[in-house]
């Protein structure tokens, strides 16, 4: 059997959604001597309709708040079998593991547990009516941030979750994006091969709904935030950072922003555009003289 169809077809999912993508790959890298362990979110309740699934792998629901709890009890209970080699995996989209479960996120990275943490990021609670997360960039219009004369979106720069894994000495700490599969791929067979440690990735994953994309765009709207630096591909092991991908030329911020209903309010606000370009150039420097200089982010802790 071949990795994808470790994820079934038929499942409820929207038309284009970009966590379908990531699953498929994250489950075809994985391969079949897992346990998922997922958090409750949209692609629960869409992939598993009692009394049916999507999954050809044993799967686990569990709350909002505890899926790394879980996964982390999980894991112990096969060591003391004696089972060394199944991968257990928490996942769960950006509100349940960056907001709402980040605590017991934050308590297996501290505990430094065997497990794999991903997070696919849709930038919103997009199961419950798409209200912000923490993981919702500035400016974006939202449920709870709606765009109006006075405020225009969300107020606050998205979360740094995966710094924030890393800064907790995670073993192996990555950033991924759909649009750009063969790096996921890649990432998600080494957290496999690195075990003896919590290994952290962060997925980017659109949610056309939530951003007022059209779904034949999905996989456009991921590659343009990676060519336009908005999104960073890198991966942080033993404290060390290297960038995976290196735009040689900064695609526009506007064309990114025009293809999302959720940004239409600064798609002409220069004053916001020329905020959201300095930040980009500000993070893209600090990042690449991390990387030259080869600071072991392990000793900052």
């Amino acid at each position: 059997m071949v990795g994808r169809d470790y994820f079934s077809p038929g499942h409820r999912t929207c038309a284009g959604c970009g966590a379908v993508i990531a699953f498929r790959h994250v489950l075809e890298a994985l391969g079949r001597d897992v346990i998922l362990c997922q958090s409750t979110g949209c692609m629960e309740v869409t992939t598993t309709p009692y009394p049916e699934t999507s999954f050809k792998v044993p799967w686990i629901h569990v709350l909002f708040e505890n899926v790394a709890s879980v996964a982390s009890g999980v894991k112990r209970a096969l060591l003391k079998q004696g089972n060394t080699h199944t991968q257990v995996v928490a996942i769960g989209g950006d509100g349940g593991m960056a907001d709402i479960g980040f605590g017991a996120v934050s308590g297996a990275l501290e505990r430094n547990e065997d497990i794999i943490i991903i997070v696919y990021d849709t930038e919103a609670y997009s199961n419950t009516g798409l209200q912000r997360s923490g993981e919702t960039p500035l400016f974006a219009a939202t449920t709870t941030t709606p765009a109006g004369k006075k405020i225009p979106g969300k107020q606050e720069w998205k979360k740094n979750i995966a710094m924030i894994a890393a800064m907790h000495g995670a073993k192996y700490v990555a950033t991924a994006n759909i649009a750009y599969w063969q790096d996921l791929q890649s990432k998600v067979k080494k957290a496999k091969r690195l075990v003896g440690g919590t290994r952290f990735i962060h997925v980017f994953s659109p949610c056309p709904v939530g951003w007022h994309v059209e779904s034949c765009n999905t996989v456009k709207v991921a590659r343009l935030a990676v060519e336009t630096g908005l999104w960073i591909l890198y991966e942080i092991e033993n404290g060390r950072l290297k960038i995976n991908y290196k735009p040689t030329k900064f695609a526009p911020v506007e064309e990114y922003f025009k293809l999302q209903g959720r940004f239409k309010h600064v798609v002409n606000n220069k004053e916001a555009i020329k905020v959201v370009e300095n930040h980009i150039k500000e993070t893209w420097e600090e990042m690449l003289r991390v990387e030259r200089e080869g600071v072991n982010l392990l000793k900052l802790i």
